[in-house]
């Protein structure tokens, strides 16, 4: 009795859900734009500067970079 009352309360709100309107569709406006066919030239005027650019390191930067060698032992393996 109880999986009757399931089923046809199902297929109630079903049909019920079936039978609502929709809202009504929405006509959009298309609009037409043309393609540009003009081109623009630039000029770029170019500068020559001498300028120095420093980097400055850490000063253990060799003996961290010794300290961190890897080797093919210490690389993963798969099984």
């Amino acid at each position: 009795m109880k999986t009757i009352l399931t089923l046809i309360f199902v297929l109630f709100i079903g049909v019920a859900a079936q039978a609502q309107n929709g809202a009504a569709e929405v006509k959009v406006e298309t609009v037409t734009m043309s393609i540009a066919t003009t081109t623009t030239k630039q000029e770029v005027a170019v500068k020559s500067e001498n300028s120095v650019a420093r980097l400055y390191m850490n000063k253990n930067y060799k003996v961290i970079k010794e300290l961190t060698f890897t080797t093919k032992l210490n690389k993963a393996k798969l099984a």
